[in-house]
């Protein structure tokens, strides 16, 4: 019954009923690394995604590699990568995110380069070592860049989008979380279209739902 509970508070009703909280800057931190979440950008706060992600991150030598944090929202992963002395490139739509991780990466003198980008458009490099994405999942039209955090279009237009350019790229290592809670039929439907296959890494299953860290590699 509890478990129920929680997962109908943890669907996108989240997003609206913490609103009042999350509309003035809230702190979020990991391993002594501290980003300042705006109002409008994805909360790391009641979710159980980026903490498992970033545990995950943690178990990986990433001294002198290549990382992109696609859609970065609070960039507390790409200071955490930077903090394990990768060489870090962070990308975003939402410029008040971006200019929130620029301040945070010097508060915590941390180097990352910060591109504003829908998915791939406006990065150049085609070969990191590592590309960790936390996705929209929830299958609904996004109205703005707030919803955009949240949403992948009502027909999963995210999805298509990012496994089709993933396609036409060379990175080695590409990461994904996904929860129990999101379409992971369709999701993986839509990658092997584009010749790419989910395959799981991790599965983490907290009091609230259960999270799946998954590899997605070429076929």
């Amino acid at each position: 019954m509890i478990r129920k509970l929680l997962k109908k508070i943890s669907h996108p009703l989240l997003k609206f009923g913490t609103e009042k909280y999350f509309s003035k800057p809230r702190p979020f931190s990991y391993e002594g690394v501290e980003v300042l979440v705006m109002p409008g950008v994805f909360p790391p706060h009641y979710t159980f995604s980026t903490k498992i992600l970033l545990d995950y991150i943690s178990q990986i030598e990433l001294k002198g590699k290549t990382v992109l944090e696609l859609g970065c929202g609070s960039g507390i992963i790409s200071l955490y990568t930077s903090k394990k002395e990768a060489i870090v490139t962070a990308s975003d739509i939402n410029e008040s995110a971006l200019t929130a991780l620029k301040e945070a990466s010097i508060k915590n003198n941390l180097v990352i380069e910060i591109i504003n980008s829908n998915l791939f458009k406006a990065i150049t490099n085609s070969n990191f070592d590592y590309i960790f994405i936390n996705p929209p999942y929830y299958p609904k039209s996004p109205q703005d860049v707030k919803e955009k955090a949240w949403f992948c279009g009502e027909y999963f237009e995210y999805f298509e989008d990012l496994f089709k350019q993933l396609s036409q790229r060379k990175d080695k290592n590409v990461i994904m979380i996904l929860s129990q809670d999101c379409n992971i039929d369709k999701i993986k439907d839509i990658a092997f279209k584009n010749h790419l296959k989910l395959e799981i890494e991790l599965e983490r299953t907290t009091i609230a739902e259960k999270n799946f860290i998954y590899r997605i590699i070429t076929i």
